[in-house]
């Protein structure tokens, strides 16, 4: 035989693939990534819920606001004809009401629901019309 093809053979007879302990140890590895990163990604999916849920509040205020302004009252029969409550924004994960106890006094909510009922750092989110929200503004895990 040539030397040449000898050495050949004998190449590629030592490189034949991965062992099984190195496909285990690697997908242990990326077992632990997954099991490190999936808490972190729920987490983050939850607080950009409630930043949305937020902004439909916010949102929602303002409607009112301009509204008092015009009319001197809060009306319960206000339709703002906003798409916060579209299954496109929030309407999955929060449901809104609006509660006027008087002509001069407003307050809207925003009540987990779906898969956000797991923010339980934060809950239901409130404004008013003094612009207080709950839970307050200074707690890191609400507004």
């Amino acid at each position: 035989m040539n030397k040449s093809f000898c050495w050949q053979m004998k190449y590629r007879s030592s490189a034949r693939g991965f062992t099984l302990l190195e496909l285990m140890i690697v997908v242990a590895i990326i077992a632990i990534l997954t099991a490190i990163a999936y808490p972190s990604y729920t987490h983050h999916i939850i607080k950009t819920r409630r930043a949305a849920a937020t902004a439909c509040l916010s949102e929602y205020s303002n409607y009112m606001e301009r509204f008092y302004t015009t009319n001197l009252a809060y009306t319960a029969a206000v339709d703002p004809g906003l798409d916060c409550e579209s299954t496109a924004q929030t309407g999955n994960n929060y449901g809104y009401t609006l509660t006027i106890p008087d002509a001069s006094h407003d307050t809207i909510s925003a009540t987990p629901k779906g898969p956000q009922v797991a923010d339980t750092e934060c809950g239901t989110l409130t404004l008013n019309q003094t612009g207080t929200r709950t839970p307050a503004a200074s707690v890191a895990t609400g507004w």
